[in-house]
């Protein structure tokens, strides 16, 4: 007879599962981040993860893996209890994590990545060929070829989330943990990863995969469990659920509409590019315009060169040729300080490594680019009244949870740290906003406070650059579209041709030439 604990945790009735999680519960100071969440993954099935960002997702990986200690509960493996607190013995175990964000050691090479604290050694060094063979065979079940002794450093971010796939790999876990893994891929990499996880699958690995992308729950999940507020809300079968219900259960509230209506009201051109060619060789010749009150997208496939035009507004890309135009004049001293004096304002794709300090509060890291407005100084000093009241006041408004200006950043999820980064657009007069992969890793209930915040400032009168890999949020809110494929603007979009047949045949080129090769290669 299935227990009662079994029933709770969502168990599937005649089958004893690969990992039981039971009763878990975990508090940090001033908050209780699990409470009482049990499930189970059964061996050769896809479990998915679901839940707003804080939901406790995350707090619930760590102690599987042996990074956190449960405050109660227990974890089991194969019937037997997996070590509290020890991530050595979870991985001997056979427990494996593809985490988010990258673990990769940048100045490392990819074989050195791969096998970092499992080296195999003969006669006391290293042994190179061995771990070269482990590398090439790693990739060859993966679909991708990366040269081995290339640094980290040198690889694409779609191919450095290969290699950590691959260093997952190593060792034939018996569970894997996949978190957010698609964040840098196309749709052929989405679905060459699909691929491989249907043969770890058929090899009977378990599988827990986190994601927020509702296709990705339909095309690759058997069950799915859905965390709110620290607590497991239910478990169901994929195929018996839909979109609406999934995100009642993580919401606790009816499905809204995730993408608003914006009223666009295009005036004059408050920047631009011109006949413009990246000194890195990213993009050549890219002309575009945004207008005041409207907000334009720019898509493309990993390696377009569209994020290097974002940073060439801001003056973080070099340019060999053409210029950048501030209201239709060229701008004579291109730095970042010129533009954000000038009212842009530059929100970088990867929150952690280029958009925070993470050993740093949220007050400070919402106020640095704002430290020399009037509005924060006494004189020569620094007003901290003043700094903490208008970041208080901007982040209520963004619903940042908990709103704690002096906890340290890297203590909240996801979502949370990119309401710290989306507060510098308010802490200061907004022109301009270019804005690079917004809602990577943030769940349906950020996104719409995103776009919110997209659609607030675009008809605030300010002009709004979205560039995005998600394909929807550039259908749903651009007003113009500028597709970009190997460095070059290959169409602009605008009314009926925002479509995804239209954009979608633009992504590729018949016959590139041989430096795009090398274009591919860089985001």
């Amino acid at each position: 007879m299935t227990s009662r604990a079994a029933i709770l945790a969502g168990e599937i009735p005649g089958r004893s599962p690969l990992l039981e999680v039971s009763g878990i519960e975990k508090g940090f100071p001033g908050v209780r981040v699990l409470d009482g969440v049990s499930l189970t993954v059964h061996a050769g099935e896809v479990h998915v993860l679901f839940g707003e960002n804080g939901a406790g997702k995350s707090t619930l990986m760590n102690i599987i893996l042996g990074n956190y200690t449960a405050d109660a509960g227990s974890v089991l493996l194969d019937g037997v209890a997996l070590e509290s607190g020890s991530p050595r013995a979870a991985r001997e175990r056979g427990v494996s994590v593809v985490f988010q964000e990258l673990s990769l050691i940048p100045t490392l090479s990819v074989s050195a990545n791969i096998f970092l604290g499992t080296e195999p050694t003969r006669a006391g060094f290293l042994d190179d060929a061995w771990m070269h063979a482990g590398v090439l065979q790693a990739f060859s079940l993966l679909g991708v070829s990366i040269a081995p002794d290339l640094p980290v450093s040198s690889l694409s971010r779609a191919e450095q989330q290969m290699v950590e796939i691959a260093k997952a790999l190593q060792g034939n876990p018996r569970l894997l943990i996949l978190d957010e893994p698609t964040t840098a891929f196309t749709g052929v990499e989405t679905e060459r990863l699909f691929a491989i996880v249907r043969r770890l699958k058929a090899k009977g690995i378990g599988i827990i995969y986190i994601t927020h992308r509702m296709a990705e729950i339909k095309a690759i999940g058997d069950r799915i469990s859905v965390l709110r507020d620290g607590k497991r809300i239910a478990t169901e079968p994929v195929a018996q659920t839909s979109e609406a219900r999934l995100i009642t259960l993580m919401t606790g509230r009816e499905a809204l509409k995730i993408y608003p209506t914006i009223n666009f009201r295009p005036a004059q051109i408050a920047i631009s590019l011109k006949n413009a060619t990246a000194a890195s060789g990213r993009f050549r010749n890219v002309s575009i315009d945004v207008r005041a009150g409207e907000i334009v997208g720019i898509a493309g496939l990993v390696g377009c060169g569209k994020s290097a035009v974002g940073r060439s507004l801001f003056a973080e890309e070099r340019l060999s040729a053409g210029g950048l135009l501030l209201g239709g004049k060229p701008v004579r001293s291109v730095c970042p300080k010129v533009l954000l004096d000038a009212g842009v304002v530059y929100l970088p794709p990867d929150r952690r490594r280029q958009g925070l300090m993470l050993n740093r509060s949220v007050k400070e890291n919402a106020t640095l680019s704002c430290l020399n407005l009037p509005a924060f100084r006494s004189g020569p000093l620094l007003n901290t009244n003043a700094e903490a009241g208008a970041v208080k006041r901007v982040l209520d408004r963004l619903k940042l949870s908990p709103a704690r200006l002096d906890r340290n950043v890297s203590s909240y999820s996801g979502g949370n740290q990119q309401k710290v980064v989306f507060s510098r657009a308010f802490l200061r007069e907004t022109k301009v906003l270019i804005v690079d992969e917004p809602t990577v890793g943030v769940d349906v209930g950020a996104r719409l406070e995103f776009y919110s915040i997209l659609k607030e400032l675009c008809e605030e009168g300010a002009a709004v650059l979205l560039i995005s890999s998600d394909l929807p949020e550039i259908l749903h809110l651009t007003h113009r579209v500028y597709v970009l494929a190997f460095g070059e603007v290959a169409a602009v979009c605008e009314g009926s041709d925002i479509n995804e047949a239209k954009i979608l045949s633009s992504f590729f080129r018949e016959t590139p030439r041989p430096a795009d090769k090398l274009l591919a290669t860089h985001a």
